[in-house]
């Protein structure tokens, strides 16, 4: 449509011949390529097409050159005419050098991005001008998709399985060489971790339990160990506790320190250089915490977009949070539907933002009325949809909550009640009360079975 309007959309058919020229010339930079570049980045469809061609081999590791491209592009149907093999030979001959084929697919990245910026920008246009909803939903739509284009993806139209399957590869390639044992983010808990193989992309991960039970305190732990371990943002929205309050519990966690004497400020000589310690850990984390108790799902949104290398968002807690800015005050039918709205919007939220999202949930007293207190899905309070939008539930359960005189009142489960990646079952964990903190049961597990 730009181009019959005048206006020329922006490339470089230089820089895209340049790059399949590279790896006719070198296959060896097509591993690098492949992690920055994708098929849609290339304008012209003839260059399209080799650049697909070429990934396909590369991913069945097949020798490349003109030749087996060629045959390959016959094979897959999107050889055209004699002219394609000429044009694949000129490819290298007017290639400078491969060394600097990496400088060639950032330009062609550049070109797509103005391209794809163009293009959300006239959907925008067109929702404003069409006048049908709100401004604030225009421009949620706004920031939404330049948020995407700045992560390098498209919202919205259908992607072919081959485009997914490069990112995937690329994915793939990405972990095998990190040598990471747990592809997601950590929880900071051995067992946990093993179980969820990490906090991943786009999942909504629910922890639930009765009040006092200890999930903030889990939910601060993974933060911590995300912003520690994976070096990278974490935005913490807390909706019951100050930001004061929820440092507090990181300083005791990590130093050690008894939040008690930490609130009153009746610190030892030891605890003093535990706690100097501590805040120079906290201090070196990225980790960013909003205390407003009327943030909606789309304020938190709005705000995760704007962060740069954000790993983790937690959220303190659903049944405190507003759907809209309505304030809190619905009935209880309605007050059902609101929370299943919510839970919704924060599924979507993890998506866009392709992030997990873990949030905390209160748990009804229905728990209470059995003679096994453990937590099950049926518990989730004002449930609606909750436990179908979530990707993970995760109950809290320790059974010195109900009764201290029990054999070991500090020993926790971690009861993974929906696993979408993998199978459910309990974990154990240390409650160390003092510290507001979970830590690893190093006891075998089948001693508790």
């Amino acid at each position: 449509m730009d181009e019959l309007l005048g206006r020329r959309m922006p490339y470089s058919a230089e820089a895209e011949q340049a790059v399949l020229g590279s790896c006719l010339i070198d296959p060896r930079c097509i591993s690098d390529l492949i992690s920055v570049l994708r098929s849609e980045d290339f304008y012209l469809e003839q260059n399209r097409d080799i650049y697909d061609t070429i990934y396909r081999m590369f991913t069945y590791s097949m020798t490349i050159d003109p030749v087996t491209v060629l045959d390959q592009m016959k094979q897959g149907g999107v050889f055209r005419e004699e002219s394609t093999a000429r044009y694949l030979r000129e490819l290298m001959d007017m290639t400078p050098t491969s060394a600097n084929a990496m400088k060639y697919a950032q330009i062609v990245r550049d070109q797509a991005l103005l391209r794809n910026l163009i293009t959300a920008c006239n959907e925008v246009s067109e929702a404003a001008a069409a006048g049908g909803g709100e401004a604030g939903t225009v421009l949620d739509l706004a920031e939404r998709k330049i948020y995407a284009l700045r992560q390098g993806r498209i919202i919205g139209g259908l992607i072919p399985a081959s485009q997914v399957v490069q990112s995937v590869y690329a994915n793939l390639s990405v972990l095998a060489r990190s040598g990471k044992t747990v592809p997601g983010v950590t929880t900071g808990l051995r067992d946990l971790d093993r179980r969820l193989m990490g906090l991943n992309k786009s999942d909504f991960i629910l922890v639930a339990s009765r009040p006092g039970m200890g999930k903030t305190s889990i939910a601060l732990n993974m933060a911590m160990a995300a912003a520690k371990e994976n070096r990278q943002t974490v935005a913490v929205f807390s909706l019951e506790m100050s930001r004061e309050q929820l440092v507090q519990r990181l300083l005791s966690a990590e130093g050690r320190i008894n939040l008690g004497h930490l609130i009153t400020g009746n610190l030892s000589q030891e605890e003093w250089r535990r706690a100097a310690q501590a805040a120079a850990s906290v201090s070196a984390t990225d980790i960013r915490i909003n205390d407003n108790p009327n943030m909606t799902v789309a304020d938190m949104n709005a705000q995760c977009r704007r962060l740069e290398n954000l790993g983790l968002v937690v959220i303190d807690y659903l049944q405190l949070m507003q759907s809209s800015g309505s304030g809190n005050s619905w009935s209880g039918e309605s007050r059902t539907q609101a929370v299943s709205d919510i839970s919704r919007m924060l599924k979507i939220m993890a998506k866009e933002l392709n992030v997990p999202v873990v949030c905390l949930s209160q748990l009804s007293r229905a728990n209470e009325q059995r003679s096994d207190k453990r937590p099950m899905l049926s518990d989730l309070r004002e449930s609606g949809s909750i436990e179908q939008d979530a990707d993970i539930v995760i109950g809290l359960y320790r059974e010195g909550y109900y009764n201290q005189e029990c054999e070991n009142p500090n020993l926790a489960e971690a009861i993974v009640l929906k696993n979408r990646h993998g199978e459910t079952g309990k974990d154990y964990l240390i409650w160390q009360g003092e510290y507001t903190s979970y830590v690893d049961a190093e006891l075998n597990r089948d001693e508790y079975d």
